[in-house]
């Protein structure tokens, strides 16, 4: 892949897009047969200015906001997008949430379904979750006993991600170059067990 180190990756939801995230704070996009990677070609990529060390992205349902975080600023920022479109996305003035206080070097995020719940991992190893308006980051807060503490299994978490129901977490890093696999109450990080 052209992002050099590769950090996160997503798709659309007919998986006719790849997004991957390289070091550097690229944004990489490619057109797909739907989720066939072997026919993946780079269609356009888009520089991460507010965050040199973007880490994780994710997408609202429809790919009209994109969400990115990262180490240098710690912080999670928004950006409007004609959907699923890169090359378009504007970050969003005031559309930041700063992730410091739960995490001091945030190295992924996911939200629920409807985005009213956003998730935050990274070296402390923990999963941090905030209540927030839809897909607003700006109006997140931190969820009072919202964490779970996942170093046991995985001491670095570098990505997570949620069943559709939120039924199960599953958390991935670098320590253990494995797969975990929680149960949780539907999106309670707080019941989460492995």
């Amino acid at each position: 892949v052209e992002a050099g180190e590769p950090l996160d990756l997503a798709f659309n939801t007919e998986g006719t897009k790849m997004f991957v995230m390289g070091d550097g704070g690229t944004l990489w996009e490619y057109n797909c047969a739907a989720f066939d990677v072997s026919t993946c070609a780079v269609s356009a990529s888009d520089e991460i200015g507010e965050e040199a060390n973007a880490q994780g992205f994710a997408f609202n349902n429809n790919g009209t906001k994109m969400f990115v975080v990262g180490y240098d600023l710690d912080a999670v920022f928004e950006y409007n997008c004609a959907a699923f479109d890169v090359s378009t996305c504007a970050v969003v003035l005031e559309g930041e949430k700063d992730v410091s206080t739960e995490e001091s070097v945030p190295l992924d995020l996911t939200f629920n379904t409807d985005g009213t719940k956003m998730f935050v991992t990274g070296t402390s190893g923990d999963v941090n979750e905030y209540d927030c308006a839809a897909f607003d980051v700006s109006t997140c807060a931190v969820v009072v006993g919202g964490k779970k503490d996942v170093s046991t299994e995985e001491d670095t978490p570098q990505d997570l991600t949620f069943n559709t129901d939120g039924t199960k977490m599953f958390v991935t890093g670098n320590d253990g170059d494995k797969v975990y696999e929680y149960a949780c109450a539907a999106f309670d990080v707080s019941t989460c067990s492995f």
